[in-house]
């Protein structure tokens, strides 16, 4: 019997520095790489990412700050403070060259596995709501789903850190869109899922949240089974729900409110594109759940005062829900743009308006 090559172990990463070394052009182990970045992340690890280029997913998490990204090629000296070192360059030489520094410095150095397998020559396409950001929150049918893939197609918002899961032969194509930045359209991503599945391969989908709320999930299946696709719906947990949980606030709850209404707000009040009636929203007696309105936040409460919502009324945006780096800030409607333009809110973040928004800060009373 031929000896074990290693030895697992679950390593205390937090608040401890860990550098990355990587690129852009690492397609074949790029499921690999995010899966640590994110995984190693998510565990409290300071994460330095060092590479010429990086892909969306990693652009996206420094530009968030939840690592950092130092734009350059690698040099030893990175390895100096570094409790753990991964190094994914695309080139194997090169991987196995800083696996061997790190040695002779006594730092543990993860490198990618050998490529096995071709594929499963079966044509198809799962679609996978991957949850609000916890790889914990990811469906067990969505965890199998990717296990078995053979390609994933993966948002900028789904739980990165379960590529780590997948199987050694599985390429992952990011087509992350980061709001005002980089993007892949729909048009080309709908493409891609066409072509990968004729090809043969089982390809997975993993979006943030339910890709049935607004996650274009429903435009995805449309052109699968226009193009003859089989197509298999993994549904996720929403992070419209989830994150203001996350954050101990109901969305409903008895004496407080009835009902949730769940808007998006990628469109600012007035503007030709929104369908939104704000006139029945202020008056509905539900909580609002806003998603993607950090941008129009503003406006939107703005608009609700206009339409007779008081200014008092409790509200709250939660950033990077369920997430180590989640942030909540609670304030008056009247009083929520400012409050969240001055504590730097970005998206991903989730707003709640109405009464519940008050409920987990007067448990902690």
């Amino acid at each position: 019997m031929s000896a074990p090559d290693g030895y697992s172990v679950q390593l205390p990463v937090a608040d401890r520095p860990v550098t990355v070394i990587t690129g852009a052009e690492v397609e074949d182990e790029l499921g690999w790489v995010l899966g640590h970045v994110a995984g190693l992340q998510t565990a409290g690890a300071k994460v330095t990412v060092v590479a010429p280029e990086v892909t969306t997913a990693i652009a996206d998490l420094a530009q968030r700050r939840l690592v950092t990204w130092h734009h350059r090629e690698h040099t030893s000296k990175d390895l100096a403070d570094a409790w753990l070192v991964v190094a994914a360059t695309g080139d194997h030489a090169a991987d196995r060259a800083i696996a061997q520094e790190c040695a002779r410095r006594h730092i543990w150095c993860l490198v990618p596995p050998p490529p096995v397998g071709t594929g499963s020559g079966v044509g198809r396409v799962t679609l996978v709501g991957g949850g609000p950001g916890d790889p914990g929150l990811l469906t067990v049918a969505g965890l199998e789903a990717l296990r078995s893939a053979d390609v994933v197609v993966a948002d900028r918002l789904g739980p990165l850190a379960t590529m780590a899961e997948l199987s050694p032969h599985s390429r992952v194509i990011d087509v992350g869109k980061v709001p005002y930045g980089r993007a892949t359209s729909q048009e080309e991503i709908n493409r891609i899922l066409v072509k990968e599945a004729s090809a043969g391969r089982h390809v997975v989908r993993l979006k943030g949240g339910d890709n049935f709320l607004f996650g274009r999930g429903g435009e995805e299946l449309q052109e699968l089974v226009r193009a003859g696709v089989d197509v298999t719906v993994v549904p996720g947990v929403t992070s419209a729900l989830a994150v203001p949980a996350s954050a101990r606030i109901p969305v409903t709850h008895r004496g407080l409110s009835q009902g949730v209404t769940i808007i998006s707000g990628h469109v600012p009040p007035g503007d030709p594109r929104s369908t939104v009636d704000y006139q029945a929203l202020a008056r509905s007696g539900t909580s609002l759940v806003l998603l993607m309105a950090v941008t129009n936040l503003r406006p939107i409460t703005a608009a609700l005062q206009a339409a007779g919502m008081p200014p008092s009324t409790p509200a709250a945006t939660v950033a990077d829900g369920t997430l180590p780096a989640q942030r909540v800030v609670r304030a008056s409607l009247g009083e929520l743009a400012d409050a969240v333009a001055d504590a730097g809110i970005a998206p991903p973040a989730v707003t709640v308006i109405g009464a519940v928004a008050a409920f987990a800060a007067a448990s902690d009373t």
